[in-house]
């Protein structure tokens, strides 16, 4: 269970570095030309990079913290957090009709809510 809980953790933080990074420092008109990417004129600008901010530190946390073994729990509250972004990213891709990306932000919820579920 620990080995699936790595390779589940490790998986969504490349994931949400990813996708925080591009959030952070690609400009949000470029951004909303990328497939699934409308949803971001639907916000600020300012929100956008808050978000890609926010993944980032949830990766980060979802390594970091296990990894040393300081405060372990960290890693539970992380999970919480990206599973909660990821679960208004789906209600946000079914008010846009965008069922594809609304079912691929489901999966990464369940995941998220798996890596905090077997770590608490």
């Amino acid at each position: 269970m620990n080995i699936a809980l790595w390779i589940i953790a490790g998986l969504l933080a490349a994931v949400f570095l990813f996708a925080g990074a591009n959030k952070l420092f690609i400009p949000r008109e470029k951004l909303a030309k990328a497939p699934g990417g409308g949803w971001v004129l639907d916000f600020s600008a300012g929100f956008v990079k808050a978000l890609g901010a926010v993944e980032i530190l949830g990766a980060v946390g979802l390594i970091l913290p296990a990894l040393f073994g300081i405060a372990p729990v960290l890693v539970s509250l992380a999970a919480v957090g990206l599973a909660l972004i990821m679960g208004g990213a789906a209600v946000v891709m079914f008010r846009r009709q965008e069922f594809k990306h609304a079912l691929l932000n489901l999966a990464y919820f369940a995941l998220a809510a798996f890596v905090a579920w077997g770590r608490f």
